[in-house]
């Protein structure tokens, strides 16, 4: 179990038995430490997706495939791929209808270019190794094909920026005393959410893996934010661009 504070050296053993142990009560959760915006989140990633009939998306970190089922519902053939077998366990008992496949997204369980696009919420600051997995993706990725990351960031806005970090996050564990058994487990994700690379720094990952023109928007003035990027689709201009000239950032 992971029980010191959360840095980006994690090992996948740890990470899976984290999820495995809070799996029941994850969605509830997510619920719960997002006031109801998750929902909200998920339609913005399902539209930056843009999953259509006859398309094959990998969705890693699917939990227990809420994200998968509304892409499955679009007509796409959905795979959804997590570490923790515990979610993935959950997940079969309540979207029967989808194929969950266990695997590890630095050495996915697929073969190269595979996949119309791949996506992963709130995952990738997990991965034991995140350059690696998104060097993954890119390889598991159709020519022209997309990858689309939701992960909590970092606000844009100073004055709330100090709020959320020293405030909001410190709720986070305190929502799960009353939620969840398990509150080591919700204080490592708050902590992980403070040692997550910023926007741009996670922009240049996404370049430096061979995603090209990365854009990405910011949603709750940067709490979350949505990156894109594409595979063999040559760019003029930088291999990264901010919101401002590629997703149009959400109020």
């Amino acid at each position: 179990m992971l029980t010191t504070r959360a840095t980006l050296d994690k090992h996948h053993t740890d990470v899976a038995s984290m999820f495995d142990a809070v799996a029941k009560r994850y969605d509830l959760m997510n619920q719960i430490m997002t006031l109801g915006a998750v929902d909200t989140w998920r339609d913005l990633v399902v539209e930056a997706v843009e999953p259509e009939p006859g398309q094959t998306i990998l969705d890693l970190a699917a939990g227990t495939g809420t994200s998968s089922a509304t892409f499955a519902a679009q007509g796409a053939q959905v795979y959804p791929t997590d570490i923790s077998t515990g979610m993935l366990a959950v997940g079969k008992q309540r979207q029967p209808h989808l194929h969950f496949v266990a695997g590890d997204a630095t050495c996915l369980p697929y073969a190269d270019n595979s996949f119309d696009a791949v996506t992963i919420s709130y995952g990738l600051r997990n991965v034991e190794d995140p350059h690696l997995a998104l060097r993954e993706m890119l390889r598991v990725t159709k020519p022209g094909g997309r990858v689309v990351i939701c992960e909590f960031s970092y606000p844009t806005w100073a004055p709330f920026r100090h709020i959320y970090t020293k405030y909001l996050l410190a709720a986070i564990p305190a929502m799960a005393r009353l939620a969840s058994s398990n509150r080591q487990a919700y204080d490592y994700l708050a902590e992980s959410i403070l040692a997550w690379p910023d926007q741009t720094h996670l922009a240049d990952m996404m370049a430096e893996a061979g995603w090209q023109a990365v854009a990405w928007r910011n949603i709750c003035g940067g709490v979350v934010a949505l990156h894109r990027g594409w595979k063999g689709n040559a760019d003029a201009g930088s291999h990264r661009r901010n919101d401002s000239t590629g997703m149009k950032e959400m109020a």
